[in-house]
């Protein structure tokens, strides 16, 4: 009896145990941002805040260059996330209903370069972008962060296409559709989980990506959030409750699109990878 009470308690124990582990710190960094000076700087930590100030977030928002750096890097990474949509939602169709040459290789490969680290290519692909006369510009910024997601969207994808029945798509032909016309009709609109899982972490890994722009863009004008977040300390000294403010900033948008998607990102992923 107490064995499988023991059974029944720990799983859901562990569970809150690492729940509460992963998200104490997003709780700090949100709290902190709320404190008072004094409170941040007090030798005994202060739990919640006593008085909530939005002090921090107005030196945030104010700094040089922030609002420039939300724009580049919304642009980048929206513009890298639909671009690779696009591409994987064609390649991904090709990959899944049709047969041809090299179809393995080419599914092999992508799969190899989702697992490489992008981290060894930094030395070559700055030796490109300097040969190219790009450095400072967010157009390579934006076409390697579309490659970098674009593997693991063409990936998921393909198995959510492969989920689709074909009968569907051969009855939408019999009654006069073309291929293009059933797939955009009767594949298209099943595909809205896989779209959204895919474009939620697409979005994240280039909304946090660091090292390329760190490499590429040195102008303050063309860099992005990561790398100013990285600065912002030095700008300000030990202001942490700013430090925190700009964290909390940098970290909403993705905290947000994950509460709205979270059920469709997991369904998505799931169903996308033990089809096809």
């Amino acid at each position: 009896m107490k064995r499988s009470l023991f059974g029944r308690i720990w799983p859901g124990a562990t569970a809150v145990l690492l729940f509460v582990v992963f998200a104490f710190p997003v709780y700090w960094m949100f709290a902190t941002a709320f404190k008072p000076q004094g409170d941040i700087i007090s030798e005994d930590p202060v739990w919640f805040p006593t008085d909530v100030t939005l002090a921090h977030f107005d030196k945030a928002v104010h700094a040089d260059h922030f609002w420039t750096l939300v724009r580049n890097s919304v642009t980048v990474t929206v513009v890298a996330v639909l671009l690779s949509l696009v591409i994987a939602l064609l390649a991904s169709f090709a990959l899944a209903r049709m047969r041809f040459k090299g179809r393995r290789g080419f599914i092999v490969t992508f799969m190899l370069a989702q697992m490489a680290p992008w981290e060894v290519m930094v030395i070559a692909i700055y030796m490109l972008v300097r040969d190219s006369d790009m450095l400072d510009s967010l157009v390579p910024l934006t076409a390697f962060y579309m490659m970098m997601v674009l593997p693991l969207t063409l990936l998921t994808l393909r198995g959510y296409v492969a989920a689709v029945p074909k009968e569907l798509e051969e009855s939408a032909m019999v009654d006069g559709c073309t291929r293009p016309q059933a797939f955009i009709k009767v594949i298209f609109p099943l595909l809205a989980p896989g779209l959204m899982a895919t474009s939620l972490f697409g979005f994240i890994t280039a909304w946090n990506e660091f090292p390329l722009v760190l490499i590429l863009n040195k102008g303050i004008e063309h860099q992005t959030l990561p790398l100013w977040l990285s600065q912002f300390r030095t700008a300000f000294g030990d202001d942490w409750g700013a430090t925190m403010a700009a964290s909390s900033l940098f970290a909403l948008p993705i905290l947000i699109l994950f509460i709205f998607l979270q059920r469709k990102a997991v369904s998505g992923l799931t169903d996308g990878a033990v089809k096809g």
